[in-house]
């Protein structure tokens, strides 16, 4: 029995029920999620320890919610679709997929790329700490003082490159595409407001975010 649980985000419900059974039944606990709507309400609610999802779902693309879920999370996903080209593969693995399964499958390879999921899902650290800020990479959260910071995506997932690098300095070109998934362009009000939004809700932490000139921002001791 695994701690967490597997959350199955397919619109199909024979496929739903043959996937969660099977999987109950080998001690892997499975949760069912049928849009992409029903699988944000549910990752907030209760992180997952891995997602197997679907591509083409009632209410928008896989891959756009995969692009969306990696700015604040690092939960490992298996892509399971009929969609199995090379280009479909390269393209799932580009929006952040940790691996890709077309179907029809045999189901001993599922079991074994469900197993490598988890596996990968051992090195995801639950909790990043530095000082008195604790972040949730699964929820996307972030907490001061046990209380939450109450970030938008963009704060959470700039604050969570902060955190894995203290005492470094990032550089805008870094950031740009870590964060908004894009060169630096010549207009960065963008960075320069979030890290002001961000440097606010830092304060009383005993870090605060400096601007180095011409090098970029830096997470450090006040």
């Amino acid at each position: 029995m695994i701690s967490g649980h597997i959350l199955l985000v397919e619109d199909e419900p024979v496929v739903q029920t043959y996937n969660r059974n099977i999987l109950v039944r080998r001690g892997y606990p499975a949760k069912q999620a049928y849009t992409l709507a029903e699988a944000r309400t549910m990752i907030a609610q209760d992180p997952p320890r891995a997602i197997i999802l679907d591509i083409q779902l009632p209410d928008g693309n896989g891959l756009d919610f995969l692009k969306e879920l990696r700015r604040t999370s690092n939960v490992p996903v298996l892509i399971l679709t009929a969609m199995g080209t090379p280009q479909d593969v390269i393209r799932g693995l580009q929006a952040g997929g940790d691996d890709y399964l077309a179907k029809p499958y045999d189901i001993s390879v599922f079991f074994m790329r469900v197993e490598a999921l988890l596996r990968r899902s051992s090195i995801v650290p639950d909790i990043l700490e530095l000082g008195t800020v604790k972040l949730e990479p699964a929820s996307g959260k972030a907490f001061l003082d046990g209380e939450d910071m109450i970030l938008s995506q963009k704060e959470y997932a700039l604050l969570q490159l902060f955190v894995q690098n203290p005492e470094k300095v990032l550089s805008p070109e870094h950031l740009y595409e870590k964060v908004w998934g894009m060169k630096k362009i010549d207009d960065d009000s963008s960075l320069k407001n979030t890290v002001y939004r961000l440097r606010k809700k830092l304060e009383g932490s005993g870090y605060t975010i400096a601007a180095e000139r011409g090098e970029g921002y830096m997470l450090e001791r006040e």
